[in-house]
């Protein structure tokens, strides 16, 4: 029988990671995580009673991107923030030509 083959993209927009695994995927510790996610800069879903978390694909995302911003331009995390939101919009927009085939 032959498997569909289905992207990388889908697969990873279904990964669910808790905080140390974000945390080791990301490059980054749990204190910068927590204080980013307290200043509203990273979603978290609360996985119940307590501090524990999980995070989505897109978080990951929004992590590596920040770190990278934040250290390699020496910016404040608002800053780092911003940066992801407008990649982000980028990458929405270049989708969207794409679909309408004017890219």
């Amino acid at each position: 029988m032959i498997r569909p083959i289905v992207p990388v993209e889908a697969l990873l927009d279904e990964l669910w990671l808790d905080l140390d695994e974000l945390c080791r995927v990301g490059g980054v510790d749990a204190a910068w995580v927590h204080e980013r996610v307290a200043a509203g800069l990273i979603a978290a879903q609360p996985l119940g009673p307590g501090d524990a978390w999980r995070f989505d694909a897109a978080a990951l995302r929004r992590v590596r991107c920040m770190a990278q911003v934040e250290r390699d331009f020496d910016a404040v995390p608002e800053l780092a923030a911003l940066v992801a939101d407008l990649q982000d919009e980028l990458a929405r927009l270049r989708a969207r030509l794409r679909a309408l085939g004017l890219e």
